[in-house]
């Protein structure tokens, strides 16, 4: 069911987005102006591959899975889109289709702007254009860095980054201990193996092991890090 209105702690996660916050106090007031609020369920589509571009979209709650279709007709996840992050915005541009198709993952919350009216935003704040360049430069560097490590860095390091990532994004500080960290978002092993580019075993095997390091807690509900310094000395040691 649609709300038209944010709630507190989805307004923070725009407000304190690393892009968004970057922007001119004038600017985020006239994207939010005529912005509107979608919520979708666990597991939702929200936009299907060669959909039309219809809306500029960030993540207000929850998490935006981005997959795609093999030719056997499995489902392949490339990406978990995190609260505070807008995307949408390459088809606008483009004038192309949707490339790929995008799901809720867990229940989630979308701020949007529709094409219209992010093209008079444009025409009011060239501020815009640079903005949306610098962001556009920071996904092809994160891009680069993702086809670099899986063709550099062993499994087991890829594996502590990607969690570390995870934790920065969507860390909760344990209640029963304030030093762990449980990961909020819940994945699968076999959609962790596919951001990485791995088999489930292997993933699996990388994870057992750092559950015997102590590095790790595996649990019913997702990972828990016990050890964030343990896990950051994975991946330097690999670099």
């Amino acid at each position: 069911m649609d709300d038209p209105i944010l709630t507190i702690e989805e307004r923070a996660s725009i407000n304190n987005g690393r892009w968004f916050s970057s922007l001119s106090p004038s600017l985020r007031h006239d994207i939010l102006r005529c912005a509107f609020v979608k919520r979708y369920k666990d597991g939702e589509l929200i936009c299907a591959r060669g959909d039309p571009a219809e809306a500029w979209t960030a993540v207000a709650r929850g998490s935006v899975r981005v997959s795609s279709t093999s030719i056997t007709g499995k489902q392949v996840t490339l990406s978990y889109v995190e609260p505070g992050v807008w995307f949408g915005d390459v088809a606008i541009f483009d004038g192309e289709r949707r490339t790929h198709d995008a799901y809720a993952h867990s229940d989630t919350t979308l701020l949007q702007v529709t094409v219209a009216d992010l093209r008079k935003i444009l025409t009011q704040h060239v501020e815009l254009y640079e903005a949306l360049l610098r962001l556009h430069a920071r996904r092809i560097r994160q891009l680069f860095g993702l086809v670099e490590d899986l063709n550099t860095l062993p499994l087991r390091a890829r594996l502590a980054k990607q969690l570390a990532h995870l934790v920065r994004s969507y860390g909760v500080p344990s209640l029963q201990d304030g030093r762990e960290i449980r990961i909020g978002l819940h994945l699968a092993q076999e959609e962790l193996a596919h951001l990485l580019g791995a088999s489930r075993q292997r993933v699996n095997q990388e994870l057992k092991q750092m559950e015997r390091e102590e590095v790790i807690r595996i649990e019913p509900g997702g990972l828990v890090v016990r050890n964030r310094e343990a896990l950051m000395k994975i991946v330097e040691a690999e670099n």
